[in-house]
C-alpha cells in the first residue's frame, strides 16, 4: 500500500498569484516564496510573524487550508507587538542564566521602554555589575542568532517544565484553565509558556537598550526611521512622577494580595470579590476626596480645574465625581462643555488622506475660548455658545455665567492639559489632572498586562453600549486614537499636579463576559481579526464574574452601563 502524500493547498502571499504548497508547511517556508532571506527587500527588517487570513502565527506555524498569508515586520501593526515580547522573553533568559536565584518580573510600559523589578534573596534593587552582566548575555544571544522553537504540549508535560524552572507564576495564572496543550516557546535549555507570537531567532531583535532605572531597571525598544528606512532608539525620557504613582499602586497591590492575574482569578473562583471590589472603590473614593480637598485648601487662586486623559480612561465620571466632592467641600463646581467652541466642519484639519481630523487642537475656537476664559477669570460675565452640530454653527440662546466666591470651573478634554488651550489663564489659578487607568496587575512575572489593552476593552464595551459601534468598528478605528493620544495627549502629562489613577484591579472580571461576545462577532474575513483574537485569548485567561456588586457611582459603570451618572455620560 502506498503512502498518503499530503495534500496541497493555496495560498495567497502577499495579494499575489496563489501559490501550491503541500498541506502543513510552515509560515516560514511558504514566505520563502516572497523571498529567500526572509526580510523584507524594501526595509530589509527580518519576518517576524505570518497573517494567516487575519490572525498572527509564528514563523513555525503549519498552514494546513487554503488562505491569505502576509509577512510581519516591526513596521507592521502587529509586528512592534512581536518585538517586544521576543526581548522581554530573552531578556528573563539573560537574566535567568545569570542570576537564576533572582526574582525578576516585566513590570509595566514606560513610553517606549518597559519597566523590570530585580530583587537578589539579599536585598532589593540591581546593582551596576549585574545591570552589566545581563546586558552582556542578552546581547550574546542576540547575536548567536539562535532559533526560538514554537511547541505544543501537553498540559503535564508544560507543568513538569515550569516546576523544573521555578516559574511558579505560570501555573497560577494556569490555575483556572485547562487547555489539552500548552504552547511553549523554546530557546536553548530555556522555556516559557506562550502568550503571545515570538519571532523565530533571537537575532531578528538587534535593537535594545538597558537603562539603569532605580531601584531596577528599563529595556528600551526601537523606533522606525521612515525616511532613513532604519530602526534607532530615542532620547529615553524618565517620567518620575508616573513612575512614583505606579510603584505606590504596586506597593498597594502587594499588601492586598492581589498582583498578578491568577491572583485574581483566585480571589473570584472563591467567591470573594465582594469585599475587593469595595476595597478598589473605596481607594477611588478616597483619591478623588484627596484632590478635591487639596483645590478647596488653594481655593483663594484656584479657579479652573483641567482634566485630560486618554480614551476610555474614565475622564467623565472621574470628574463627575469629583464635583460631587468638591461640593462636600464647600465649593460649586461648574462644567464648561468645549464641544460648544467647535470650529465647524469647514475649519477641522484633516488627516493626509483627507479624512477630518477631529482630535486635533485646531478644531476647537482657541480665540473665543481663551477670551471668555480671561473675561470670566477677571470676574466678567458672558453669554456661553451652545453649537448647532445640525447647522454647524455656535448659536447664543442666552446662557450666561460669572464665576462666583465659591465656584470653580471644571474643564474636562483630551486637550485640557496643553497650555495652549488655556494661554490667557495665570498659572496659579490653574490646577491639572491627568487621568488615566494604570494597572498595576500583570499576567506573570513575564508578561506586562497593557494599560492600552485594558481601555481598548472597556472603549468595545462602551460604544457598543452607548454608541452603536460594534468591535470591528471600534477595533479599526483604534489606531487613529492611538495616534491622536501620542500626540495630544501624552506629551502633556507632565503637566499635571496630580495624576489619577482609574483603574480597578477587578474589572477584568467584570469586563469579560461583555466584551468576549462582541470579540466573536469580529470573524476571520476582518482586517482586525489579529486584534480581536489577541484580545480573546487574554481574556481567556481571566476569570469573569457578574456585575452584581459594581455600584452604581463606579466609574467602570461609564462603561458597562448602570451608572448614576447615566443622563450625562
Amino acid at each position: 500500500m502506498k503512502p498518503q502524500l499530503p495534500e496541497s493547498i493555496h495560498v495567497t502571499i502577499s495579494k499575489r498569484d496563489p501559490v501550491s504548497v503541500s498541506e502543513h508547511t510552515r509560515v516560514r517556508e511558504a514566505l520563502r516564496h516572497l523571498t529567500e532571506t526572509l526580510r523584507d527587500p524594501n526595509t530589509d527588517l527580518p519576518y517576524l510573524a505570518g497573517l494567516v487570513n487575519n490572525d498572527v502565527c509564528s514563523m513555525d506555524y503549519p498552514l494546513h487550508m487554503n488562505c491569505a498569508l502576509d509577512p510581519i515586520t516591526f513596521v507592521d501593526r502587529h509586528g512592534t507587538r512581536v518585538y517586544r515580547r521576543t526581548l522581554s522573553f530573552l531578556l528573563a533568559k539573560a537574566v535567568h542564566a545569570c542570576f537564576p536565584s533572582a526574582k525578576f518580573a516585566v513590570e509595566h510600559s514606560l513610553g517606549d521602554a518597559y519597566y523590570c523589578s530585580f530583587q537578589m534573596e539579599d536585598r532589593p534593587g540591581i546593582r551596576a555589575s549585574e545591570l552589566d552582566a545581563i546586558r552582556n548575555r542578552l546581547q550574546e544571544l542576540i547575536d548567536a542568532d539562535i532559533p526560538i522553537n514554537r511547541r505544543s504540549i501537553s498540559y503535564e508535560e508544560a507543568e513538569r517544565r515550569l516546576v523544573e524552572q521555578g516559574l511558579t507564576d505560570k501555573l497560577n495564572l494556569l490555575q483556572y484553565r485547562n487547555p489539552p496543550m500548552i504552547t511553549m516557546y523554546e530557546c536553548e535549555e530555556f522555556a516559557d509558556a506562550g502568550l503571545g507570537v515570538l519571532a523565530p531567532r533571537s537575532g531578528c531583535v538587534p535593537a535594545y537598550c538597558l537603562l539603569d532605572y532605580e531601584p531596577g531597571f528599563v529595556i528600551q525598544f526601537p523606533k522606525w526611521d521612515v525616511e532613513k528606512k532604519r530602526l534607532y532608539l530615542p532620547d529615553f525620557e524618565r517620567q518620575p512622577n508616573l513612575f512614583t504613582i505606579i510603584q505606590e499602586y504596586k506597593q498597594w497591590g502587594k499588601v492586598i494580595g492581589v498582583t498578578t492575574v491568577g491572583d485574581l482569578n483566585s480571589l473570584i473562583a472563591h467567591r470573594k470579590e465582594k469585599a475587593f471590589i469595595r476595597i478598589a472603590e473605596t481607594r477611588h473614593e478616597k483619591h478623588l476626596g484627596d484632590i478635591a480637598e487639596q483645590i478647596a485648601q488653594n481655593h483663594d487662586q484656584i479657579k479652573w480645574i483641567l482634566i485630560a486623559g486618554p480614551s476610555s480612561a474614565g475622564k467623565t465620571t472621574s470628574s463627575k465625581r469629583l464635583m460631587v466632592h468638591l461640593q462636600v467641600n464647600g465649593l460649586r463646581p461648574v462644567r464648561l462643555e468645549l464641544d460648544n467652541y467647535f470650529r465647524g466642519l469647514d475649519h477641522t484639519p484633516r488627516h493626509a488622506d483627507g479624512s477630518y481630523d477631529f482630535e486635533h487642537l485646531e478644531t476647537i475656537d482657541l480665540e473665543l475660548l481663551n477670551r471668555h476664559l480671561e473675561q470670566l477669570d477677571r470676574g466678567e460675565e458672558i453669554e456661553l455658545p451652545t453649537f448647532n452640530f445640525i447647522e454647524g454653527k455656535p448659536d447664543y440662546l442666552g446662557n450666561r455665567l460669572k464665576l462666583e466666591e465659591d465656584q470653580v470651573v471644571v474643564i474636562e478634554g483630551i486637550h485640557a492639559l496643553n497650555p495652549r488651550l488655556t494661554q490667557q489663564l495665570p498659572a496659579a489659578h490653574k490646577f491639572r489632572i491627568y487621568i488615566n487607568a494604570i494597572t498595576q496587575l500583570k499576567l506573570d512575572n513575564n508578561n506586562r498586562l497593557s494599560t492600552t489593552d485594558l481601555r481598548l476593552i472597556r472603549r468595545i464595551i462602551r460604544d457598543y453600549n452607548h454608541r452603536g459601534h460594534d468591535a470591528k468598528q471600534t477595533l479599526a478605528m483604534w489606531p487613529s486614537v492611538r495616534s491622536g493620544e501620542k500626540k495630544w495627549i501624552y506629551p502633556f502629562q507632565k503637566e499635571a499636579e496630580v495624576t489619577f489613577n482609574s483603574s480597578l484591579d477587578y474589572e477584568l472580571a467584570v469586563l469579560k463576559p461583555f466584551a468576549e461576545p462582541l470579540l466573536h462577532a469580529v470573524k476571520p474575513t476582518d482586517h482586525v481579526y489579529g486584534e480581536a483574537r489577541r484580545l480573546q485569548d487574554f481574556l481567556s485567561m481571566v476569570v469573569g464574574t457578574a456585575p452584581t456588586h459594581v455600584p452604581p457611582h463606579s466609574l467602570l459603570r461609564e462603561f458597562i452601563g448602570g451608572s448614576i451618572y447615566e443622563e450625562d455620560l
